[in-house]
């Protein structure tokens, strides 16, 4: 041990007197850890958004699509088309009927959405414009703050009532109440009989500027029929598997199985975190590549410093030193370069991706830190082996010769 640490200091002292080489050598390694962290992160911060964002639609959710959407699997798997929403054989009927099925679906709503745009007086906003129904809030899990929801009269006289988000509400009106207000959506006049929960966004969509319309009004609005989507609640999680297939039942004694898909929410996160999961290892991967060109770097500074020593090491040996004393030395020159860089790495890695956490999603793991410090103490060791050799090789009445 004591052996050692003497090895330790030598290895210190030697560069030290080369502080500014020393740094540069390191560069390599405190890039390459940095990096590995930093879009770790990044696919990690990533993935946790989107459990997060998934989570607020409710574990116990199904989701009506036309077309072939999800394949035989359910989810993203075999994905066969895309949503055939010109196409699609959704109707109003068909939300009736879900909502008589019963346990374990205990409602469901239909949704049409479309951007648009909305004014009072002098002030307006682009907005996100969804028709549905006095069930969508049971589905989606939202309160009303002020005024009142959707109800069945609104949608049985197919009223131009609108309930309105708070950004959308205070884009508008201000600090005024907005309650019993006209506002124009597409030229057309709309009632404001609500302001919804503040909300937040969602995979990046701001809900809080959204206005929700009785379905029926939006069918002669706009002039459409057929839905986009019909969202399920189911009673329990546990109960999804078996409403999904009492839903798929139903369809397809409606349709062919072309022409609708049932969305599991768990299954469509389980493909996307499979995605993402590949997609951040990827990116660690193509991080830790940085370091092998550090490691490379290493190598080659600690062959010149062989050379540069030379009668150095002659006169070690000269006095007793082995060769395996001196490969010691030069391997744990580069170990130390290797593990400062990858400690500066950590912590500069650690900063920012914490700093860049307050503009996008980003989550450290233990993992990558582990991985990017353990790659950058290998490769010192790797790298430093073949140094380390021809420095413990060299002749030493050669070596005092050498000029």
């Amino acid at each position: 041990m004591e052996r050692l640490s003497e090895t330790v200091k030598l290895a210190s002292t030697a560069l030290r007197a080369n502080k500014l080489r020393s740094i540069l050598t390191m560069l390599g390694v405190i890039i390459g850890v940095t990096s590995v962290i930093l879009l770790t992160s990044i696919g990690s911060g990533l993935q946790n958004y989107l459990n997060e964002q998934f989570e607020t639609l409710g574990a116990n959710t199904l989701i009506v699509m036309p077309g072939n959407f999800g394949g035989e699997g359910g989810g993203l798997e075999g994905m066969t088309g895309a949503p055939n929403f010109q196409g699609s054989k959704l109707t109003l009927a068909h939300v009736r009927d879900l909502e008589k099925l019963g346990a374990p679906i205990e409602t469901a709503a239909p949704v049409f959405e479309l951007s648009a745009k909305a004014t009072y007086q002098k002030a307006s906003s682009i907005l996100t414009l969804i028709g549905t129904t006095d069930q969508y809030s049971k589905v989606r899990k939202f309160n009303i703050e002020q005024g009142r929801g959707l109800s069945r009269p609104d949608l049985d006289s197919a009223r131009r009532v609108a309930v309105i988000g708070p950004s959308l509400a205070e884009k508008l009106f201000g600090t005024s109440n907005p309650i019993g207000q006209q506002i124009t959506i597409s030229q057309r006049k709309f009632e404001v009989i609500g302001v919804a929960e503040k909300y937040g966004s969602m995979l990046g969509i701001d809900v809080d500027k959204t206005a929700y319309i009785p379905i029926t009004t939006a069918q002669k609005v706009i002039g459409f029929e057929n839905l986009m989507q019909i969202m399920i609640k189911v009673d329990k999680k546990e109960n999804i598997d078996q409403a999904k297939k009492i839903t798929e039942d139903y369809f397809l004694r409606k349709m062919t199985k072309d022409d609708f898909s049932v969305l599991d929410q768990r299954q469509i996160l389980n493909t996307i975190n499979q995605i993402l999961g590949v997609l951040t290892l990827a990116l660690g991967g193509i991080a830790a590549i940085s370091l092998i060109v550090g490691g490379i770097g290493i190598m080659n500074i600690m062959l010149v410093s062989v050379t540069e020593r030379t009668r150095e090491i002659g006169l070690r040996k000269a006095v007793g030193a082995t060769p395996k004393a001196i490969l010691t030395q030069f391997l744990v020159e580069a170990v130390i370069l290797s593990c400062g860089g990858g400690l500066i790495g950590v912590i500069l890695g650690g900063s920012l991706s914490l700093t860049l956490g307050k503009f996008i999603p980003t989550a450290i793991t233990f993992w990558s830190v582990l991985l990017a410090f353990g790659v950058s103490v290998l490769v010192g060791i790797i790298f430093g082996v073949a140094p380390a050799l021809r420095a413990s090789r060299l002749n030493p009445i050669a070596a005092l010769r050498y000029e």
